[in-house]
């Protein structure tokens, strides 16, 4: 049965170790945060590890769900519902934050010195402009793309690879059929890796606390508070509202599922951290390759709510904090900028940062003397920065699957309510677990609901 598979399922136990990990990386970096600083290495070398494994994950996946379905066009409709939703939900999020921060004012009075201008310039050496951007985009040979770290050059062979085997018909047959395994294992190496995410989270946490200091957050605490606030209510009213009127779904329900992405992400600072599994967990779900391989990796640059709201709210900060306050035509044209700068921030840590302070650069100068202003706790503001990004991501993946009709909405039902649980242990539904589940789950007498990577019968490539 099912709740047999759940009883032998005993990754519950890491992620208690997890939230454990995280109030020892409290503890330690309030009572000794010179030593808690010394940690960060241990934060950084398990987000490293993970960063690892995305490059594979998404070719695999990409190729897979693109190299299946029979039409291009299809990808290309759900590319460009993806990205008009992303650069829509994207101004929605500006819109917001620049709401708050009109009301909440809350950099008023404080002191720019010199070496706070000299930390915020520190800043502005690792942004990069448009141009850089759009050339980065493409590697310097097909193998550098997944030596590179960058997600969009991965998406930019992967897609390429997979029209190929698409157009190649049942020749790329085999083909895919290789991939399909090397993906398997990728996952599984991937599950292994996840087993040191305790020590992870307690580095992480440690080093954040212990740098940033209770100092620190009680002189900015009105502007981590008000940027808080915001994303819980763009998160809960605009995209609840959303996946309610569209998809038919309970946020909350999708975030339990969730739960233990929301947890490594909070220990980690890093969106990033949560991609492989949330891709997983979305096909698991029932939305086809083809809608997670284009929505999950392209929305992790192009689809970053939290980010947008953090420099919305971090710019007229800044701006009241230099005692240069901006009128509202003098914002919208700084806040466009930052929209179009921002595209490729993905959820690493820093990222906001960096993005924020190239911008000011470019668009006005004057500002970027402040930045130094919110360096100690843009790592706090990164968390809820890093969640709503990753909220906007899964959400927009369910929605993009409901408007293309790539979604199996029994299996959603099923899923959601605990019936067909997530196997944890490959990360993956392989052929016999899937059928078991499948068939343990209630689906044995009348409409069997296959895997992911069989169903939409006309537009997949059958398994042989």
């Amino acid at each position: 049965m099912a709740t047999g598979a759940v009883r032998r399922d005993r990754t519950h136990y890491l992620y208690i170790a997890v939230i454990i990990a995280v109030g020892l990386g409290i503890a330690v970096g309030l009572v000794a945060p010179d030593f808690a600083v010394e940690l960060k290495p241990i934060g950084t070398g398990f987000v490293n590890l993970i960063k690892m494994m995305i490059s594979p994950i998404i070719f695999c996946t990409i190729v897979l769900g693109i190299g299946s379905v029979r039409k291009a066009a299809k990808v290309g409709a759900v590319g460009g519902i993806a990205l008009a939703y992303f650069t829509v939900m994207s101004l929605v999020a500006l819109a917001i934050g620049l709401v708050v921060g009109n009301i909440l004012d809350p950099g008023t009075g404080l002191a720019v010195t010199d070496a706070v201008k000299d930390a915020g310039h520190e800043q502005v050496t690792e942004a990069k402009d448009t141009t850089e951007f759009l050339l980065g985009i493409i590697p310097t040979t097909i193998v550098s793309a997944f030596t590179g770290g960058e997600v969009l050059q991965t998406l930019l062979v992967a897609l390429l690879v997979g029209f190929a085997l698409q157009a190649m018909g049942s020749t790329g047959a085999p083909i895919l059929r290789g991939v399909e395994h090397i993906q398997r294992l990728v996952f599984r190496v991937l599950a292994m890796v996840m087993w040191a995410a305790p020590i992870g989270a307690f580095g992480a946490i440690a080093a954040v606390t212990g740098s940033a200091g209770v100092d620190a957050l009680k002189s900015l605490a009105v502007l981590m508070l008000g940027f808080y606030a915001t994303c819980f209510l763009f998160v809960f009213i605009v995209l609840a509202a959303l996946l309610r009127v569209v998809a038919g779904l309970n946020i909350l329900a999708l975030f339990k599922y969730l739960g233990r992405e929301f947890l490594l992400i909070l220990s980690t600072s890093s969106s990033e951290s949560a991609l492989p599994r949330l891709i997983a967990k979305m096909e698991h779900m029932g939305v086809s390759k083809p809608v997670v391989g284009i929505t999950v990796p392209t929305g992790y640059s192009f689809n970053l709510d939290g980010t947008m709201i953090y420099m919305t709210m971090a710019s007229l900060f800044i701006a009241d904090a230099m005692g240069t306050p901006m009128s509202i035509g003098e914002q919208i044209p700084l806040l466009l900028f930052l929209f179009v700068a921002s595209k490729g921030a993905a959820g690493v840590t820093g990222a906001g940062l960096a993005t924020l302070a190239g911008g000011l650069q470019s668009h006005k100068p004057a500002l970027v003397d402040g930045i130094g202003l919110i360096v100690g706790i843009d790592r706090f503001m990164s968390e809820a920065r890093a969640l709503t990004n990753f909220a906007g991501n899964a959400v927009a993946t369910v929605l993009i699957g409901t408007w293309t009709k790539e979604i199996d909405k029994d299996r959603v039902d099923e899923v959601l309510a605990g019936r067909f649980p997530f196997d944890e242990r490959t990360l993956l539904d392989d052929d016999q677990s899937s059928s078991a589940a499948v068939e343990d789950a209630g689906y044995g007498s009348g409409r069997a609901v296959a895997p992911p990577e069989q169903r939409h019968g006309d537009d997949v490539v059958a398994k042989v």
